[in-house]
């Protein structure tokens, strides 16, 4: 099973983008391929879409990395995050190649079945194309926004600010506490857990947002 790099922070991609368009030729080069390598797992995502439509997974992936090029290349650093604008570039490169496959045998229509999914139900061209990818996308953001934020735990909290955020949101998967159950557990007042949990939430978010 191919394994693929974890998505860009924010930052990361950030960087990255403004290697590219910036850059010398090196740098810009190795930006590129950075970008890609970490939007590889977006492409594979995208392609188990159409993996019922009688096209080899390899072939999916493989043109709809052709689409992720695209969308880095024309990529507006300006207008939201990449993983989105690439998602319906990577999308329109696979229906292209599912037309295109179509028209070699007859006029295309959106009605026609396509394929069957895991059940074995019919899939009609159309409902792949009316099918909403932000799912995908914020699942992607959402990840990456959560081992960053546990990572930062770490770095910028004090031991007794990092044990009352784990407690109050249930981290780690344990259960979420109120503030009067962890000031007992600390011995201090309910109104102190609330100005150290206010105090720590700002400093994780001055910090991710940095």
């Amino acid at each position: 099973m191919k394994t693929f790099e974890n998505p860009l922070t924010p930052q990361e991609e950030a960087h990255y983008i403004k290697a590219l368009r910036e850059g010398d030729h090196v740098q810009a080069k190795e930006a590129k391929d950075v970008l890609i390598e970490h939007n590889l797992r977006l492409v594979a995502h995208v392609a188990k879409k159409y993996q019922n439509v009688n096209e080899d997974m390899e072939d999916l992936i493989s043109i709809g990395c052709i689409g992720l090029i695209k969308a880095i290349d024309t990529f507006d650093a300006g207008k939201g995050r990449l993983a989105t604008y690439a998602c319906r570039c990577i999308d329109n490169e696979l229906l292209m190649l599912l037309r295109s496959k179509k028209k070699t045998a007859r006029d295309i229509s959106l009605y026609e079945p396509i394929g069957q999914d895991k059940e074995g139900n019919e899939i009609r061209l159309v409902d792949v194309i009316e099918q909403q990818q932000t799912d995908i996308v914020e699942r992607l953001e959402r990840d990456g926004n959560v081992r960053r934020l546990l990572e930062l735990l770490g770095e910028c909290l004090t031991p007794r600010e990092r044990e009352i955020l784990i407690l109050r949101y249930g981290l780690g998967g344990g259960r979420e506490v109120t503030q009067s159950e962890i000031g007992k557990r600390l011995g201090i007042s309910r109104s102190y857990v609330s100005r150290l949990e206010k105090k720590a939430l700002k400093k994780l978010r001055d910090k991710f947002l940095s």
